[in-house]
């Protein structure tokens, strides 16, 4: 009999927690297994991408700007959904976030499933008491647990006492590639980036996880040695609040002294663009001072992007000494140095083809596998 995975991201939105979910639920579709990818969809258009599994759209209700209040909204969501017994066929559910944690909680609680798988792919620091609270119970409440990182890992048993399985993560090295394509000389023009550079690439959003403020004082310091260098920051389809922090970006920018188009805030960038901008980019700049595991940092190096990376977990568990320009996220001058590096032409040719060969031993089939040992757990305890 073939087995029925319920995948629940918190958003239809190219955030990494979902790309993962998808790229996942289609890895076990291609292995014969129904998985079926859920998200609540203000919008009504469905997921970011077109997709191999089934996906659903949980019609979703209106919300303010009060991010307590969003979770608690989107998970209400997920339960009136799945109150209907047709919507709850299936033999496994996998939240991948909290919003969907607290449902699956809620659901399990009320005894409408049995149980539940969770990946936690980080853990954020909240100081509304609601949201620590509602982060606790989606921490604690799960059946199984699953990590995509030994650093989280690591960081799950020692502060939260909670054994995960480690699943990894994985790059479709069909689809990020290093070969050019038609598709790459209209990515230039869509976004304004022909013409000079080098052209430097953030992936994110303005964020302070993403360390985008950094990631500027660092480029004023780079433009000193190339003066027609652009960075280029996409990304950014968020739920949590960033205003404050991007409002402090925006006046940093305004008092750098750069000249009009040196920085380009693209926003959310259409998935079908992300390849190409890759491919476009000479050089990924991701000093983030905390993921899960950094899926960007993959496909950067299939597409042959030379990469520099914060010198920390989760980054130093698959990249080696040589395999990345390595930098100090907390200071703009290593930061700057490093693009330096990774801007040198021969040690550019290094770092990219060193980056195809990371990127080709993370393999999408081989994380759907490492999935099925707790899914048979999971089914073997409900069906004890």
């Amino acid at each position: 009999m073939t087995l029925r995975v319920a995948l629940l991201a918190h958003s239809t939105n190219p955030r990494g927690g979902v790309v993962h979910a998808l790229a996942l639920a289609d890895a076990l579709t291609d292995a014969g297994i129904e998985a079926v990818v859920h998200a609540p969809d203000p919008s009504g258009q469905g997921f970011f991408r077109p997709t191999r599994c089934a996906t659903v759209s949980v019609p979703a209700s209106p919300v303010g700007r009060d991010v307590a209040d969003m979770v608690e909204t989107r998970a209400a969501d997920y339960v009136r959904w799945f109150e209907d017994p047709a919507h709850r066929r299936f033999d496994v559910f996998h939240a991948g976030d909290g919003i969907s944690a607290n449902a699956l909680a809620t659901l399990k609680d009320r005894g409408l499933i049995a149980g539940f798988v969770r990946t936690v792919h980080h853990v954020d620091a909240f100081a509304d008491p609601r949201l620590a609270a509602l982060q606790t119970r989606a921490l604690v409440t799960p059946d199984r647990h699953l990590v995509v990182s030994r650093l989280w890992q690591r960081i799950l048993a020692a502060e939260h006492g909670i054994a995960a399985d480690r699943v990894g993560n994985g790059v479709d090295m069909h689809r990020y590639r290093s070969s050019p394509d038609p598709h790459d000389r209209l990515v230039r023009a869509r976004h304004g980036l022909a013409g000079p550079g080098p052209l430097l690439l953030a992936v994110g959003g303005v964020e302070a996880r993403k360390n985008t403020r950094r990631i500027l004082d660092a480029f004023v310091l780079v433009r000193a040695a190339h003066p027609t260098a652009r960075l280029v920051i996409a990304g950014g389809a968020s739920l949590l609040d960033h205003d404050a922090y991007q409002a402090a970006f925006a006046a940093a920018l305004a008092a750098s002294g750069l000249p009009e188009g040196a920085v380009l805030r693209l926003g959310p960038v259409p998935d079908a663009d992300m390849p190409s901008l890759y491919r476009i980019a000479d050089a990924l700049v991701f000093p983030s001072v905390k993921e899960g595991f950094g899926l960007v940092v993959l496909e950067a190096m299939a597409s042959a992007c030379p990469v520099v990376l914060s010198r920390i977990a989760p980054f130093t568990e698959y990249c080696g000494e040589a395999d990345v320009a390595w930098c100090d996220p907390e200071d703009p001058a290593s930061i700057a140095g490093a693009v330096g590096l990774a801007l040198d032409g021969y040690r550019a040719a290094g770092l990219a083809a060193r980056g195809l060969r990371i990127a080709a031993d993370h393999d999408w089939a081989a994380v759907a596998r490492a999935h099925l040992p707790a899914y048979a757990a999971l089914t073997e305890a409900v069906h004890a």
